[in-house]
């Protein structure tokens, strides 16, 4: 014999957030990010975050960079993308 229960009405985690693509970092936030970087030693971070900043690249075209691909000397990275 199954006793079937009424279905929990379910709400979804993110209801009432905002959705869409997010606003853009002030010029105060980049530098406190640095700075926190800075001061924390975290060399290989801050030197992905200038990059990131420097270059506009999203994250998921940044994590695919390779060595030889941002060291090229003499010619941008704008120019390679």
């Amino acid at each position: 014999m199954a006793i079937l229960h009424a279905a929990q009405p379910h709400e979804p985690w993110n209801k009432g957030g905002l959705i869409g693509q997010k606003s853009p970092l002030k010029l105060k936030d980049v530098w406190a990010i640095r700075i926190r970087l800075q001061l924390g030693h975290k060399v290989r971070d801050l030197a992905l975050f200038n990059l990131a900043i420097d270059s506009k690249l999203r994250a998921c075209d940044l994590v695919k960079l390779r060595y030889p691909t941002y060291l090229m000397p003499g010619r941008c990275l704008r120019e390679l993308w």
